[in-house]
């Protein structure tokens, strides 16, 4: 399969989104770049979710990890689970009433002005490495597959690819990605099942028989059961809500989706039927893996970690397959760009920026300001991009959930301090406790040897560093009442 031919793949996907972001985009206005005018179809978003949950990390480093965890990556997808529901029953109920465009601005009725800014700049900066590590994966990818032999750098590679990105989200953001997040999610499940599909024909396997085989070497074991270990499962449940309820239920990107459907009813809806099909997509996605092991081992191949799918795929199956491939991998890679994109201009420019509240800006000028804003995540988009380029970890899916432990434990702190208890904290002071939490666990992971012994601290570090931002918001608090909580958060 030749490399132009797979670009020409690549352009003609990007006409298509182009085609879908000109149908969605007319009549835009701020609003339906922010939360899609609160019409969207709940069913819609709920599909579309899932690939934006995903990512490329998921379609890539997943599968390539069973050879190292076997199927323990399910361990936290059945905390996913735990937290989406809490999502639904908990979060949604609350951003509703409140009736918000950003779910920040909970945070500034509830505790002031500082632990709102506080707060949106712990999702720009979670959301900014989280989704430029996912973008750098795929972009890498595609680089060594098919833009290495047209001689273009990987800098220019990206940019091409941040260019596309800004094309079909400058105007019409979150109507537009609804719609948009819908096909890619369609592309990248079509590539998971056509690879499972060819992998166990290939074999001339059936799933019973492809099970057994993993069972034997070891591939398919799940539950951890040493409690000193990363990987025990209680901790790894426990991480996987936690990181859930940070990524997700406090995340601008995913919740900005959630309430752009008009009704409380539909949009848990949305995050319930995520919950169950996330255990689903993941439990195929690590059975592809270990088919990927099992091929490899059957043909003496050597790659390894993320590595491993696209070397089998583009080298190792059939012209038709690789195609298939290449549509899913950048159907991964659009919605944890494209997203975090539109959900960090939302951000800057309602929290940061407050232009829904200022006065001295017409609708045109705050059009303008938001497109500039968009402009600028880009380029940072670019520079983090480059960043991860010269870093080259071999599984970015570790990387992204060691990082979300340090960036969404203080915003879950907040956000967990903010719903359960009758205090306010002192506003001035909030930054610091959310800034010296996460030092504190940096620490705390470094030193775990001499201060747990044996006892080892994995993803559950976000856990340790929401707990230390929540234990800091409460001795910098005051008691209030009852009534007078009720007011702040109504108002």
């Amino acid at each position: 399969m030749s490399a132009g031919f797979l670009f020409s793949v690549v352009i003609a996907y990007f006409l298509l989104l182009l085609l879908v972001a000109w149908r969605t985009s007319k009549n835009s206005n701020n609003e339906s770049f922010f939360i899609g005018n609160r019409s969207s179809n709940w069913m819609l978003v709920a599909f579309g979710m899932i690939g934006t949950s995903l990512s490329g990390v998921t379609f890539v480093s997943v599968p390539g990890a069973v050879g190292a965890d076997s199927f323990g990556y399910m361990q936290i997808t059945l905390g996913y689970m735990i937290g989406y529901l809490v999502i639904a029953f908990v979060l949604l109920p609350l951003y509703y009433r409140l009736q918000l465009t950003s779910i920040y601005g909970y945070l500034k009725a509830r505790m002031g002005m500082l632990s709102y800014k506080t707060g949106a700049w712990f999702f720009i900066i979670s959301r900014l490495v989280g989704a430029t590590a996912r973008l750098y994966l795929v972009v890498n990818i595609l680089q060594a597959t098919i833009l290495d032999s047209f001689g273009i750098p990987f800098w220019i590679s990206t940019v091409i690819i941040l260019v596309m990105i800004i094309l079909y989200t400058f105007e019409g953001g979150v109507k537009t990605i609804v719609w948009t997040d819908t096909l890619q999610t369609s592309g990248m499940l079509l590539g998971l099942i056509i690879c499972t599909v060819y992998l166990l024909q290939h074999m001339n396997m059936n799933i019973p028989e492809s099970l057994e085989a993993m069972r034997s070497t070891g591939l398919s074991r799940i539950f951890s059961t040493d409690v000193n270990s990363k990987s025990y499962f209680v901790k790894q449940i426990l991480a996987g809500a936690f990181i859930t309820l940070s990524m997700t239920g406090i995340d601008q990107e995913m919740m900005q989706k959630s309430i752009s459907v008009s009704r409380l009813k539909d949009s848990q809806k949305n995050m319930v039927s995520l919950a169950f099909i996330m255990v689903v997509v993941i439990g195929l996605f690590l059975y592809l893996g270990g088919l990927l092991h099992l091929f490899a081992a059957n043909e003496n191949i050597t790659a390894q970690g993320d590595a491993l799918f696209p070397t089998v795929a583009l080298q190792h199956m059939p012209s038709f397959i690789s195609i298939i491939f290449i549509i899913a991998l950048i159907s991964a890679l659009f919605p944890s760009a494209d997203g975090a994109m539109t959900a960090l201009t939302s951000s800057f420019c309602i929290d940061i920026a407050g232009i829904n509240r200022r006065t001295d800006m017409n609708e045109k000028q705050k059009k303008s300001f938001r497109q500039r804003i968009h402009l600028t995540v880009a380029f940072l988009f670019l520079l983090l991009v480059l960043m991860f380029h010269v870093i080259n970890d071999n599984s970015m899916i570790g990387v992204i959930l060691k990082l979300a432990g340090y960036t969404y434990g203080p915003l879950l702190g907040l956000f967990a301090f903010g719903i359960f208890v009758k205090r306010r904290p002192v506003d001035k002071l909030v930054p610091y406790v959310c800034f010296i939490a996460p030092i504190l666990c940096f620490f705390i992971d470094k030193y775990q040897s001499a201060i747990f012994g044996s006892f080892q601290i994995g993803l559950e570090l976000i856990i340790i560093n929401a707990l230390l931002t929540f234990i800091g918001l409460y001795i910098i608090s005051k008691p209030v009442t009852a009534d007078k909580l009720e007011q702040d958060t109504v108002h």
